[in-house]
């Protein structure tokens, strides 16, 4: 296929690259480089004849007509997006503008990519979207492709209104739109102000180790290249019209995440200076609208399109803390450009 990607130098659209790549697809990487964007994510990739990068913000319609016209992809795959929650209520407005206008003008230019019999047999948009969309669990249950939205925070809102407009413009002007909601992805290249690299980085350092409130809050954890999997496989096979539950049935609180986490440290570093890393755990103010239980019910894209997690949550932080283990420099590159490596989501301002 010829994917029109949006995104692809971030954590999770990388991902959909490199898979895309190494499966025989031809991939278009459209990305504006904001601040969690990283072009060394895909050095791999970059030279390979199937490759394609073009820097251009999605909210460029303009653009974004020129680039399908150019292009002509099978399909769209929409993952760009402002996407952390902290940020998002430090500062709302870039994720209104990304997250609903972006994928507005984004969805116009495939509608007239389609309507001008540009766009090939079996055209999808397919866009990506969070389980956070749904807002939050009691202590049983689980998301499904059904459940009420019920967004509450500015990110999870955005994300939610761009699902409506994805499910309008399939409704209203035919176009052959598919969704993926999917549960929190981990893993390597995840930008450092993510709460796995904020643990790893701590805890290496020997500061605190930062856990919003009790520790108690729920999610469900989805290695990021099973996520790649599900989504290609969402882009060529996705029935248009279908909205498609992506998890990876891991459901851990946050603290006893971080434990694991400080447990497969230890393993590896057993002389550590300030002993057992699980000492460093801090706990901290919470987070302002900080949803308790998230768990995505994953079955119909198992059953309909055959897909499943090939990781544990075991098997995939070990492979993850490995891999920031391994790859200091990419850590410290990122510093460079200016990140101190803190967390956001806690002040008050209006903006």
């Amino acid at each position: 296929m010829k994917l029109f990607l949006t995104g692809g130098a971030g954590f999770i659209g990388s991902a959909v690259v490199r898979q895309a790549i190494a499966e025989g697809h031809e991939v278009l990487n459209v990305d504006k480089l904001t601040y969690a964007a990283n072009l060394e994510n895909l050095s791999g990739v970059e030279d390979h004849p199937a490759y394609r990068f073009a820097r251009a913000d999605i909210c460029d319609a303009g653009k974004m007509r020129a680039l399908l016209a150019d292009f002509r992809p099978d399909a769209i795959m929409h993952l760009a997006a402002e996407s952390h929650v902290d940020r998002s209520i430090d500062g709302p407005a870039d994720f209104i503008e990304t997250n609903i206008v972006g994928t507005f003008r984004l969805l116009e230019a495939a509608r007239g990519y389609v309507q001008d019999g540009e766009a090939p047999e079996g055209f999808r948009f397919h866009h990506i979207s969070t389980d956070e969309v749904f807002g939050s669990l009691g202590p049983t249950g689980e998301f499904t492709e059904t459940s009420p939205y019920q967004p509450n925070s500015p990110y999870s809102a955005s994300k939610a209104s761009s699902d409506m407009l994805v499910r309008a413009w399939g409704e209203t002007f035919g176009l052959p739109v598919v969704i993926s909601n999917c549960s929190n992805n981990y893993g390597p290249y995840q930008f450092p102000e993510k709460l796995i690299p904020v643990v790893l980085q701590s805890a290496r350092a020997g500061k605190p180790i930062p856990i919003y409130g009790k520790g108690d809050n729920i999610r469900d954890w989805l290695y990021v290249g099973d996520h790649a999997d599900a989504l290609l496989l969402v882009a060529q096979k996705g029935v248009p019209g279908e909205t498609y539950n992506i998890g990876g049935r891991a459901e851990r609180t946050n603290l006893g995440l971080v434990k694991t986490i400080c447990s497969l440290l230890d393993e590896r570093f057993p002389d550590a200076p300030w002993g057992k890393h699980e000492s460093l755990i801090t706990f901290v103010t919470d987070r302002p609208g900080h949803d308790q239980r998230y768990a995505v019910d994953c079955s119909k894209i198992e059953r309909e399109l055959g897909w499943t997690p090939k990781q544990t949550l075991d098997s995939g932080l070990a492979d993850t803390i490995d891999w920031y283990l391994d790859n200091q420099e990419w850590i410290e590159s990122i510093k460079a450009r200016g990140f101190d490596g803190n967390r956001l989501g806690l002040s008050r301002k209006a903006g």
